[in-house]
């Protein structure tokens, strides 16, 4: 498997805590059931929220506790706007929105042709001011990077600046494809796979991340 020092380490970074390790382990094995696996998707969305937004920007604000007054700290301007890309990346949505519960949602609707593995858009709405927030693209997988790099795109177009892509499991084509499209992008995973097979799943991978958030084939 890839290591974050083989791609460019100030733009990407491989959330790799222990317990996202155990956790990782957990929702690729076949037998872990629907509820379990949309759990645990939800889980390692809020550690790599955690490491996405360490540097959020904070103002001042006058807090009394029991005690006595004093300064506290608070995330200044717009704050965020998560936009999952559907179907899949709607798993990790509530992940975010646990540590962030005010942020706005959008979504980007892609789905890869099955033929030429390419991204086809069918939909997409933002929340407003999008240059004022600071924007996580949430999507489980992270395979030809296709759809991850169509929805950038259309958030450069909304007038996005600050991007920031949360995705699961990746392999090193996907990585490189994101990182060479937009050099301003940043990109969290937790964990770099072997390669993608012939109909571009990510090997080992965990299968197909829609289908076993929602129990469907």
């Amino acid at each position: 498997m890839a290591t974050q020092n083989e791609f460019d380490t100030d733009r990407f970074v491989i959330v790799d805590h222990p317990l996202v390790q155990h956790k990782l382990s957990l929702l690729r094995d076949k037998s872990t059931p629907t509820k379990d696996f949309r759990e645990l998707v939800t889980e390692l969305a809020i550690f790599e929220g955690y490491e996405a937004l360490r540097d959020l920007p904070l103002e001042d604000v006058e807090v009394e506790t029991p005690l006595e007054t004093m300064t506290g700290k608070r995330i200044a301007g717009k704050k965020l706007a998560i936009i999952p890309i559907l179907r899949a990346g709607l798993g990790m949505v509530d992940g975010i929105l646990s540590l962030v519960p005010t942020a706005r949602v959008g979504h980007v609707g892609l789905y890869r042709d099955p033929e030429t593995h390419k991204p086809v858009s069918y939909y997409h709405k933002f929340p407003p001011y999008l240059s004022e927030r600071t924007c996580v693209v949430v999507d489980p997988m992270l395979a030809t990077g296709g759809s991850l790099v169509a929805a950038i795109e259309f958030l450069r177009e909304a007038g996005a600046k600050d991007i920031r892509c949360l995705t699961l499991v990746s392999c090193p084509e996907g990585v490189r494809a994101v990182l060479d499209a937009d050099p301003d992008v940043r990109l969290y995973t937790c964990a770099v796979d072997r390669q993608l097979n012939e109909r571009a799943y990510i090997l080992p991978g965990l299968g197909d991340a829609g289908d076993r958030i929602y129990g469907t084939r």
